[in-house]
């Protein structure tokens, strides 16, 4: 079964940002941009990109699935890792052309494949006209090396 959503052009603009029907709108490359956060803690774990498919596949399944704009292909988080994410809610904004999408992080904690709990583990700081990346402290939940491979 597959999860169909109204197509945005069907829709007046009025009933695009008050209405009740969920009408995604994609990019010109057939993507949405998504904003993963942590149930509970609200911290962002991560960005990423979802079509029409990989969000039909998060609704039907509760757990997350992307589109790996490097690779190409769907990429349910956590199949290689076990950080599997559960949907505990998903959200659109008023112009419905991006998600947030609340989870339970499952496995180590870990939502980021460098093995921390988020993809935003560095600050960005300035000195003397030149910004530069400080780490924040964040520990590795796990070995991305020994998950992934080299």
């Amino acid at each position: 079964m597959s999860i169909s959503f109204t197509d945005p052009k069907s829709l007046d603009h009025a009933a695009l940002e008050e209405g009740t029907a969920f009408a995604p709108r994609f990019d010109a490359n057939g993507l949405i941009t998504v904003v993963t956060v942590e149930d509970g803690t609200n911290d962002v774990l991560m960005v990423a990109h979802m079509n029409a498919e990989t969000l039909s596949l998060t609704l039907e399944t509760g757990i997350a699935h992307y589109w790996s704009r490097s690779r190409q292909s769907i990429w349910k988080k956590g199949e290689t890792s076990g950080e599997l994410q559960e949907v505990v809610e998903l959200r659109t904004d008023c112009d419905q052309d991006c998600v947030v999408m609340v989870v339970r992080q499952t496995g180590r904690g870990a939502a980021c494949h460098t093995g921390r709990k988020t993809c935003f583990y560095r600050r960005v700081m300035t000195k003397d006209s030149t910004a530069s990346l400080e780490d924040t402290g964040l520990p590795k939940l796990f070995d991305p090396k020994a998950v992934y491979g080299a």
